[in-house]
C-alpha cells in the first residue's frame, strides 16, 4: 500500500533522535559518527519497495556529489514478512553497488523510524550539523517523480538538492514540505 510521508512529526530545527544501528559493514553507527559532515541525509528505505528502488540512483548520486553530506539509508522493515529486506540482502545490494551511500543501516525494531515519524519508503530527512548536534532542516520528497516509473520534471532529486545546497550555504531551505510517496513501512508486530 502506498503512503505519503507526514509533516510535523519531527519539527524543523528540532534535535534529531539519536540511534545505535548496525550497518552493512558490520559497524555500529550513531549520529556522532557523522560529526565530520555539514549535513546528514537519512532516508528510511528498503530493498523490496519499487518506490524506494526508484530512488536508489538519486541517493547514490547525492552521496557521490556532495563531499559535506553523509547519505545514510535505514531499513526498518520486518524481514520475517518481507525476506528481501533482510540484513543479508542489504549487504548484497551494497556489494552489487545498487546502494552506494555512506552507510546502510538496519533498524531491526523499527524504533528509529517511529522516533523520526517515518511512515513510508523512501522517507527522507535532511539534518544540518549545528556544532555536532543534528537538527531537522528539511523533510519531504526527493523530487516530483512520486511513482516508480515517473520521470522528474527537472534534475533527479531537485527538491532535496535545493535543500542540501541551502544547508551547505548556511541558509534555511526554502523548499516547503512536499510529501514523499512509497510503500508503507512494514513494522514488526
Amino acid at each position: 500500500m502506498a503512503l505519503e510521508s507526514e509533516p510535523d512529526v519531527l519539527e524543523y530545527n528540532e534535535r534529531a533522535p539519536d540511534f545505535e544501528l548496525v550497518g552493512t559493514d558490520e559497524r555500529t553507527y550513531s549520529l556522532g559518527d557523522f560529526d565530520d559532515y555539514d549535513a546528514l541525509l537519512i532516508v528510511f528505505t528498503c530493498n523490496h519497495c519499487p518506490y524506494a528502488k526508484a530512488k536508489f540512483e538519486t541517493m547514490n548520486e547525492i552521496a557521490a556529489g556532495y563531499d559535506g553530506v553523509a547519505v545514510v539509508g535505514i531499513n526498518p522493515n520486518d524481514d520475517t514478512e518481507y525476506p528481501e529486506d533482510s540484513f543479508e540482502t542489504m549487504i548484497e545490494y551494497v556489494e552489487r553497488g545498487e546502494i552506494d551511500i555512506t552507510a546502510y543501516l538496519r533498524d531491526e525494531t523499527g524504533d528509529v523510524a517511529r522516533a523520526y515519524g517515518a511512515v513510508c519508503t523512501p522517507d527522507p530527512f535532511l539534518l544540518r550539523n549545528d556544532d555536532d548536534i543534528f537538527r531537522l532542516a528539511y523533510h519531504g520528497r526527493f523530487d516530483d517523480a512520486l511513482n516508480p516509473d515517473d520521470e522528474p520534471s527537472g534534475e533527479p532529486g531537485l527538491d532535496m538538492r535545493d535543500a542540501i545546497d541551502s544547508v551547505l550555504a548556511g541558509e534555511t531551505p526554502e523548499v516547503t514540505f512536499e510529501p514523499s510517496r512509497g510503500c508503507s513501512i512494514k513494522r514488526r508486530e
